[in-house]
C-alpha cells in the first residue's frame, strides 16, 4: 500500500486545494484520509484523528452513520437525480415538507442549491427582484456587517468584509452599506441607526445570527440580534439570515434565529444540511417574498434562476433522514451538555495560558484566539499541526483556533480535544 508521502505526491500532482498555497502543500504535512468511523477520521497509514472541525463544520452526527448510509442506498434503488426545473422529485418534496415544519420562516418555500455561497447568492437575487417586482426600484442596496463572511462567489464576496486574500477581487464586488460586526459592543446601535438613515434604499440586511464564524467565532447576544431584525422589518427591509454555519443544531438550537426569537424573510442553509454526506443547500423564502414572484407563465416576475443539481434526490433523502435523527437521538440535548463541559474545561485548562487572548463560544462553535508577540509566527497553523500530531484534527482562522466538534461528541472526546489543544499551545507558545 502507498505511504502517506506517496499519496501527498499524487495529490499535489492533480488537485488544486481551496484556500491553500500549493507550493507549500506538502511542507504543511497534510493528511490524506481514507476512511472514517464515528467521530474519527483514519488516514492512509491507519492513524486516527478526532474530527475537531467536523470536516469544515459539515459533519453533524459523525461519519458512517448506518441510518444515513441506508437512506442513501435506498434512494439509489429509486433514482439518483432528476431536474427540479419545472418538475419535481418525491424525495425532494418530502424533505422540503419536513424542513418546512421546523425552519423559523413563515409559510416557507425552498429553493435548493449545492453550497452555502450559492444559497446566499440566491437570497441576494431574490431580495433584489422582490422589490423590482413590487415596482420599487430604489431598494437595491444591502446592509452587511463588519467581519462578515458569506461565501466566495462574487455576490457573497460583496457582502463579506474581505480578508482571506479576497481583497484582490474588490473591483468585481458591488458596494454595500457596512456597519461594525459583533466585535463592536455597539454594533446593534450602529445598525439600527443606519437602517433609520437609509431605509428607503435598502433591499435587505444580511447577518449571521449570533455567531460570525469565519471572522474567528465573534459572538453577540440574542437581544442585540432581535433589536436589529425588529427595526429592519419595521422599516420594511427584508431580513436575510445566513445560517449556513449556525444551522442544524450547532449553536444549541436547531437554528440560531430561534435563540433570538427572530423570523427572517429569507433563510440560507447549507453545511450540516445532509450531515456531511452530500453537498446541498437551500434558500428559504417566506410567503410574502414568494408571492411577489407569482404571475403569468414566463412573465418578467418569474425568478429565472436554477442549478443543474438543485434538489438532488440522493442529498434530499439523506437530509430528510438526518433531520429525523437529530430529533430521535436528542442531539440538541447532547450539544447543550457537551458545550457546558467544553466551556468548563476551556476555562480551567486554556483560558489562563498567557498565549490565549480570548475564548468565544456559542454551543459547539468555539474560537480560541491566540496573542502572538510579533507578526509572522504563524501560531494558529503551528498549534493546529501540533494538535494533529496528538490525534485531533483542527484548522485555524489566522491565529484563532476553531473548535467545531461533531454534535454527537462524547464527554471523553471533549476532554481529548481540550487536552490536545492545551498541549499544542504549550508546545508552540509556551
Amino acid at each position: 500500500m502507498a505511504s502517506m508521502d506517496e499519496w501527498i505526491r499524487r495529490d499535489e500532482a492533480v488537485i488544486w486545494h481551496g484556500f491553500t498555497q500549493m507550493s507549500c502543500f506538502a511542507d504543511n504535512e497534510p493528511l490524506i484520509i481514507e476512511r472514517a468511523a464515528g467521530n474519527e477520521l483514519i488516514d492512509v497509514d491507519g492513524r486516527r484523528y478526532f474530527d475537531g472541525i467536523s470536516s469544515l463544520w459539515v459533519t453533524t452526527l459523525g461519519h458512517r452513520i448506518p441510518e444515513l448510509d441506508e437512506a442513501l442506498i435506498e434512494q439509489t434503488r429509486r433514482i439518483a437525480h432528476s431536474t427540479l426545473l419545472g418538475n419535481g422529485n418525491r424525495a425532494t418534496v418530502e424533505f422540503a415538507e419536513a424542513l418546512g415544519e421546523v425552519v423559523p420562516v413563515e409559510r416557507p418555500h425552498l429553493l435548493f442549491a449545492s453550497d452555502g455561497a450559492a444559497a446566499v447568492e440566491q437570497a441576494l437575487k431574490i431580495a433584489f427582484q422582490y422589490w423590482v417586482n413590487r415596482g420599487e426600484h430604489r431598494r437595491h442596496t444591502y446592509l452587511a456587517l463588519g467581519g462578515a463572511y458569506h461565501g466566495d462567489s462574487i455576490g457573497s464576496l460583496s457582502l463579506g468584509a474581505g480578508g482571506f486574500g479576497t481583497d484582490l477581487f474588490d473591483p468585481l464586488r458591488f458596494p454595500v452599506l457596512r456597519v461594525p460586526g459583533y466585535e463592536d459592543p455597539d454594533w446593534a446601535g450602529r445598525a439600527v441607526q443606519t437602517i433609520d438613515d437609509h431605509a428607503s434604499e435598502l433591499a435587505a440586511i444580511v447577518l449571521e445570527p449570533l455567531v460570525q464564524g469565519a471572522s474567528g467565532m465573534q459572538t453577540t447576544d440574542p437581544d442585540s440580534v432581535l433589536q436589529v431584525v425588529t427595526r429592519a422589518q419595521e422599516a420594511g427591509l427584508l431580513v436575510i439570515a445566513d445560517e449556513v454555519a449556525t444551522g442544524f443544531g450547532r449553536t444549541g438550537a436547531l437554528f440560531a434565529s430561534e435563540l433570538s426569537s427572530v423570523v427572517p424573510d429569507l433563510l440560507c442553509l447549507g453545511k450540516g444540511m445532509t450531515g456531511g454526506y452530500l453537498p446541498m443547500s437551500a434558500t428559504v423564502a417566506n410567503e410574502r417574498v414568494y408571492d411577489a414572484f407569482l404571475g403569468p407563465d414566463s412573465s418578467e416576475v418569474t425568478f429565472h434562476h436554477g442549478h443543474s443539481y438543485s434538489g438532488n434526490a440522493l442529498a434530499a433523502a439523506v437530509g430528510h433522514r438526518h433531520l429525523e435523527l437529530i430529533e430521535e437521538w436528542d442531539v440538541l440535548v447532547n450539544v447543550a451538555e457537551r458545550a457546558q463541559e467544553l466551556a468548563k474545561l476551556l476555562d480551567e485548562q486554556i483560558k489562563m495560558h498567557p498565549a490565549v487572548q480570548a475564548i468565544r463560544q456559542r454551543g459547539l462553535m468555539v474560537g480560541v484566539e491566540l496573542a502572538p508577540p510579533e507578526q509572522g509566527l504563524r501560531w494558529g497553523r503551528r498549534v493546529c499541526a501540533a494538535a494533529v500530531r496528538r490525534g485531533v484534527l483542527l484548522r485555524p482562522l489566522g491565529d484563532v483556533i476553531v473548535l467545531v466538534p461533531p454534535l454527537t461528541t462524547t464527554t471523553d472526546q471533549v476532554a481529548l480535544l481540550v487536552d490536545a489543544l492545551g498541549s499544542a499551545i504549550e508546545e508552540v507558545c509556551g
